[in-house]
């Protein structure tokens, strides 16, 4: 399967949308959950994706059973997301949806039509995948709501990392993990959690005996990650949540380790792969622009006009940058310096503005040009290539400590709404 098969299939697995069934087919409730419910045509399409997907890969899977409960598992767990985001008034608009699937289409090398006729190859409708993308990115917007006001990083930690980094050497280690997450339930008795013990260090002395990792995640992980086979993809040693770093440090491709326990259960990993991490130059532009904001008295189109004046002022002669900014532009953060931008990244501005800044000549003004902001021109006075690492440390030292722990709390927000839940399965 090439790679474009696979990205889709892994995303149409993150997010399975109603899919439509023929007159003949009889849907009924599958699942209750609070005051919404899990379709069994939601699950069985669940099931047949994983197989496809499993056949693909030349992967054994487990019972009809097994599989059922890892996909309902799933689905609940995107219901009560969904529903949450329903509350809390959170929708994705059709322009942001197209947005995100140009962005995914960019990514992957490929035009729209293309993706959507390796959508339709693959079984799916072209509308469900975009009801798949749509929910996705609204789960995302649900998670972050919820869980980022959950994650402190302190100054201290941040000037921590950063030293541990220093002592880093140039040439970093990242490592593909595989992971199995043997769950205990919530307020478990010291029974249960010695089962859950025993459990995973079965589950364990069998992987080590030639057991397929894989197979074994969609069998048995209460994992996010199970129906991928347990696969979290490529994470930095500091990247990762604490105690998963704590034993995979200098670990190599192939070793398994656990059983790790943390507040959810016993967790196994296993090092799928490694890769040195190459250090990469960014390019940066120093620049100075003017703003004008349309508004009720200038109207869209006068707004333009009156940049397309002062720009022919600067290009005669007849009037300075910095003096023309401070007089006009609408920025007040660059107006009172001329207009004058700090050397940075050409893609933290907005597209256009980027799109212009990369066009450009040194020493070039724009034609006028329009971003969420306003009507903007913009010179660019210079570029250079500059090694980031120094100065962007702190920055970097934040990132993974943020990232590192949000994934710990976001498992920890899963169980919290699935344990506060109303969810009933509903016997056939």
């Amino acid at each position: 399967m090439n790679k474009m098969s696979k990205f889709f299939c892994v995303l149409i697995l993150a997010s399975v949308s109603a899919v439509s069934y023929s007159q003949e087919t009889l849907d009924r409730v599958a699942v209750v959950v609070n005051d919404g419910v899990v379709l069994e045509s939601e699950v069985d399409q669940m099931i047949q994706q994983v197989k496809r997907n499993a056949a693909e890969r030349g992967m054994n899977l487990p019972s009809e059973e097994v599989l059922r409960v890892q996909a309902i598992d799933r689905l609940v767990l995107r219901q009560l997301q969904l529903q949450m985001a329903e509350r809390m008034g959170i929708q994705v608009s059709d322009a942001q949806l197209q947005q995100a699937i140009m962005g995914m289409a960019r990514e992957n090398g490929v035009t729209i039509d293309e993706m959507r006729e390796e959508v339709e190859r693959s079984g799916t409708s072209w509308a469900n995948f975009r009801e798949n993308i749509r929910n996705e990115i609204t789960m995302g917007e649900i998670q972050r709501a919820a869980v980022q006001r959950r994650v402190y990083v302190s100054p201290q930690e941040i000037n921590n990392l950063v030293t541990i980094m220093g002592e880093m050497s140039e040439e970093e280690v990242e490592y593909r993990l595989g992971h199995i997450l043997v769950a205990v339930p919530d307020r478990a008795t010291a029974e249960e959690a010695q089962t859950a013990r025993r459990n995973a260090e079965a589950l364990l002395e069998r992987l080590r005996d030639g057991a397929d990792f894989a197979e074994a995640a969609i069998t048995t992980s209460s994992g996010s990650r199970a129906l991928e086979g347990g696969d979290l993809g490529w994470m930095n040693i500091n990247s990762m949540p604490t105690l998963f770093a704590e034993v995979i440090r200098d670990k190599q491709a192939g070793e398994i380790v656990g059983p790790i326990k943390s507040g959810v259960g016993f967790h196994i990993l296993k090092v799928l792969d490694t890769r040195g991490i190459e250090t990469t130059q960014v390019e940066e532009v120093k620049a100075r622009h003017i703003l004008i904001k349309p508004s009720v008295i200038l109207s869209d189109r006068r707004a333009q006009e009156k940049l397309n004046e002062i720009r022919e002022k600067l290009m005669s002669g007849e009037a300075t940058f910095a003096d023309m900014a401070a007089e006009h532009s609408a920025d007040p953060g660059s107006a009172s310096q001329g207009g004058l931008l700090d050397w940075a990244e050409p893609g933290i501005y907005a597209d256009a503005f980027k799109d212009a800044l990369m066009r450009a000549e040194v020493g070039e003004i724009s034609e006028p040009f329009k971003t969420e902001f306003g009507w903007h021109i913009v010179e660019l006075m210079d570029r250079r290539v500059q090694d980031t690492t120094e100065r962007n440390k702190q920055n970097r030292a934040y990132q993974l400590l943020f990232s590192r722990k949000y994934q710990e709390e976001l498992e920890n927000w899963h169980q919290e709404i699935r344990d506060q839940a109303y969810i009933e399965q509903v016997d056939e």
